[in-house]
Parts: structure tokens; C-alpha cells; sequence
């Protein structure tokens, strides 16, 4: 299948998981959308540890990777019965990094932009990458309404909305500099629900922007760049989980565990697709069908591909450095840490017994 070809039959795709969001989709008998109300039980992937009595506050975004799985299945509770286990929704990486500021959040679903931006000046907060949930493809891309623009050249001089300090602000920014357009385009920031008003109302020419408004933007738009494309130009953006420094270095036994079972909602993401996708369409609120349809836009690596040398065995730092290079080169902070702050950010106890 051509590039081409993928793109539109994604297109059509997550079309229709933009109508099963509006009609707030189909679940699988006995459980509901509601994210805190799962009825059933999955066995733990390995003996339950009820030694683990850790408090935890964990952030997770609607994101299609197996950290949802994890969630909705809810194997953290089950593998550590006496641990104390709270979820609290974030909308954007830039409300993950606020959490972690206000000592709110122990850990949670960022990207990898947000994460470098909370350890770089001024912020120069201690944050620790724990696991990565993907690596980001077509699944954050640029949208446009006109269907006389087929490029970034077209899109001179006009607007275009993300929400900043995101992974897709990132891949924009990279695109944009790529393209010589730098200034040339007026870059607004916008939540994603503000981005789909602002698109209905008419008042900006595209957004850069995930799911679920990924898919209401393409029931009137189409698709002219993705995250595939910046990643391809040299600048990959991952979805991560990320903690304080100061909670990881605290709790290893729960780290430890926690991983464990961030590696079976992977697995199972991996190996057992239709139970994936009714643990994402619970989760997601749409069917099982459309939420299947979303992975293609993802690259989910396993615990022992993340312990290689691409990953947390020194790729993942050289990356995060890469991002911070760049951010500053486009003021969105003060300026680059030392080389020692990105190369340490990975945190590598974990997925190493993990990954055995």
C-alpha cells in the first residue's frame, strides 16, 4: 500500500471514529465509557505484590497505547492490591508538566517535548522517562479545511492552531522550519477542544492535533502532514510516561512492578488486538472498530526493543537533547542543560529487570 493510499484509508477510518466520539461509541457487554467504572477482573501477569502499599497519583491522557489498556483492565490494582492508586485525566502535556509543579502528579502519559521542557531552564525540573507507550506517526498530524492546499507552502501566511508545549506543536515548529516558513505562519495556541471550535467558527486555516479531535477535524478536512513526516526529517516524537525524580527514586519496588505491567498492556496491544481494541474503545468511548482502526498511526515497542541501544540504552537521550536543541533554537526555553540532564533523564532500573 502507497503512502498515499494509507493516509486515505486512515482518513476514512478515523472519519468514522469521529462520528462514534460524537455518538459516544459502543462498548463491550457489562462495561461502560466511563473510565473508573470497570466491571470484571484480569489476572496479573505475574504473583500480586501486596507488600507494595505506595501511594501513587497517576495522570493518563486519551491516548490509543497500552497505558489505556492498563488502566481499564486495571492491572496495577490487581498486581498491587494494598497499593493506594489514583488516575486523574490530563488534557495536554503542558497540564502534565503544571501537575508535576505543583507536586500534584507522580507520574503520567506526556510527550517527549513537554517532558524535555519541564527538565530544561527555567523549569530545570527533576523528571525521570520511565517507559515509552509510542512512538508517534500519523496519529498527530496537519489538518486543513481548503482542499486547494495541498502543502505547507499554501499555508502562508495564514493560521494555524496547536496546543503549545505539545508533541505536535514540536513536529510543527519542525516543519515549519523545515519549509523556510518560520514567521511566514501565524502559530496559535488552542486546547483541543478549543481547536475544534475554532475550526467549526471558521477562524483558523489548519491545526496540528491528535485524537479524538484528529478525527472530527477530518469529517470536513484532510491530512497534509503527520508526525511520520517530521520523524522521517530527522525529529521523532514519543508518547512517554514520565515521573518525578524524587517518587521513582522512592519507590523502586513499585517501579518495578509498575513496568511490568505497562510491558503486558503492550503485549497485549500487540498480540491480542480484539481485546485491545474493547479495553481502548471503553476508554476512548468509541467502538471497538474504530478504535482498532487508530494504531496503525503508532509504533508500540516492547520492554526488551525499549532496553536496546535505541532506546533506553542511549538512543532516547541523545533524542531528548536532540528536542531540546531545538526547542531553545525556537525560544520555547531559555536555553539547553547540560548534556548530563537528558542522558540521565531516561531511568533505566526498571525496564532492564523488565526486559529480561
Amino acid at each position: 500500500m502507497t503512502p498515499r493510499t494509507h493516509r486515505s484509508a486512515r482518513k476514512a477510518a478515523v472519519a468514522a471514529l469521529g462520528l462514534a466520539v460524537l455518538l459516544s461509541g459502543c462498548v463491550a457487554s457489562g462495561r461502560t465509557s466511563h473510565p473508573d467504572n470497570f466491571e470484571g477482573e484480569v489476572a496479573c501477569p505475574v504473583d500480586p505484590d501486596p507488600s507494595i502499599t505506595t501511594s501513587v497519583r497517576i495522570g493518563w491522557q486519551a491516548i490509543p497505547n497500552g497505558d489505556l489498556i492498563v488502566k481499564d483492565l486495571e492491572l496495577l490494582e490487581t498486581c498491587m492490591p494494598n497499593a493506594t492508586i489514583t488516575w486523574s485525566k490530563m488534557n495536554s502535556g503542558g497540564d502534565v508538566i503544571q501537575a508535576f509543579g505543583s507536586n500534584s502528579l507522580d507520574i503520567s502519559q506526556v510527550g517527549s517535548s513537554p517532558a524535555v521542557k519541564a527538565a530544561s531552564p527555567p523549569l530545570s525540573s527533576d523528571v525521570k522517562v520511565v517507559w515509552i507507550s509510542d512512538v508517534i506517526g500519523e496519529a498527530e498530524s496537519l489538518v486543513v479545511k481548503d482542499e486547494s492546499v495541498t502543502g505547507l507552502a499554501d499555508l502562508e501566511g495564514g493560521t494555524i492552531a496547536v496546543p503549545f508545549g505539545s508533541t505536535s506543536h514540536y513536529s510543527l515548529l519542525t516543519a515549519l522550519g523545515d519549509a523556510g516558513l518560520d514567521g511566514k505562519v501565524q502559530v496559535i495556541n488552542l486546547a483541543p477542544d478549543a481547536i475544534l471550535a475554532s475550526w467549526n467558527q471558521g477562524d483558523i486555516d489548519g491545526a496540528w492535533i491528535w485524537e479524538p479531535t484528529l478525527s472530527q477535524l477530518l469529517q470536513d478536512g484532510h491530512t497534509i502532514m503527520s508526525s511520520a513526516d517530521t520523524a522521517e526529517a530527522g525529529a521523532p516524537t514519543f508518547d512517554l510516561v514520565a515521573g518525578t525524580g524524587t517518587f521513582i527514586e522512592d519507590n523502586p519496588d513499585f517501579m518495578r512492578m509498575w513496568t511490568t505491567v505497562e510491558a503486558e498492556g503492550t503485549r497485549i496491544l500487540r498480540e491480542d488486538p480484539e481485546a485491545a481494541s474493547t479495553s481502548l474503545s471503553v476508554q476512548l468511548g468509541v467502538s471497538a472498530d474504530d478504535a482498532q482502526a487508530l494504531l496503525g498511526g503508532y509504533i508500540y515497542p516492547t520492554a526488551q526493543e525499549q532496553a536496546g541501544e535505541d532506546y533506553f540504552g542511549g538512543g532516547l537521550g541523545t533524542s531528548l537533547q536532540g528536542t531540546a536543541e531545538f526547542l531553545a533554537d525556537q525560544g520555547e526555553i531559555d536555553s539547553v542543560a547540560e548534556k548530563k540532564v537528558y542522558t540521565d533523564m531516561p531511568y533505566t532500573d526498571s525496564i532492564q529487570e523488565t526486559a529480561k
